[in-house]
């Protein structure tokens, strides 16, 4: 972790706007500029960039998954600027729990994975350029989001710690057990064979 410098008002006004941030469904406001409908009565009913891919709308798929990792890394480099680096953590852990868990949406959200993507790149770039490769590596190999997101995301730490960038190390992990909480259904469907494949639509 960073070592913490900012006063605590700051830390406090960081976390809500950055959570505030996070918690805008930009995949519910995409698919109904689209035409797509409620996002939340489609395929899964998640709301993030996958499910939009269920509709078998690409563009708005790319959008959606552009703006959510967007969330995470415009709060980060934000609170960097602006505070510092204890804030930039805080900013995009709490712009990832919006994300996931928005006060909007009666806290239920998406899972995280674009947001924590955005997040990665910002905080450490080579760190997210190679949590990125590794979404990429296991969606080609097998053809699975969320499995491609269990991967990237518990291989995300020990990556950052190989960079030296172990001050990364502890918000990490916390993301990615968020991740995986967030995945437990999609790991029962992992176990069972039945998880829906990159671009198949799901009834």
């Amino acid at each position: 972790m960073p070592v913490i410098t900012s006063d605590p008002l700051s830390l406090i006004l960081t976390a809500i706007l950055a959570y505030a941030l996070g918690s805008v469904a930009f995949g519910l406001v995409i698919t109904r500029a689209f035409g797509l409908g409620d996002l939340r009565a489609i395929g899964s009913g998640n709301i993030g960039a996958t499910n939009v891919l269920r509709t078998g709308n690409k563009p708005a798929a790319l959008l959606t998954l552009l703006l959510d990792s967007g969330k995470g890394a415009i709060a980060v480099l934000v609170a960097r600027a602006l505070v510092g680096e204890d804030a930039a953590q805080l900013a995009g852990f709490a712009a990832f729990l919006g994300h996931c868990f928005p006060v909007w949406l009666r806290f239920k959200g998406g899972k995280g994975v674009a947001t924590f993507l955005g997040t990665m790149l910002a905080l450490g770039w080579p760190v997210g350029l190679a949590a990125c490769a590794l979404w990429l590596a296991a969606a080609l190999a097998f053809r699975i989001s969320s499995l491609s997101a269990l991967i990237a995301s518990v291989l995300a730490a020990p990556v950052a710690a190989a960079l030296g960038r172990g001050e990364m190390v502890v918000l990490i992990l916390a993301l990615a057990a968020l991740v995986w909480i967030r995945h437990l259904p999609n790991i029962k469907r992992l176990l069972a064979g039945t998880e829906p494949r990159i671009g198949k639509k799901k009834p």
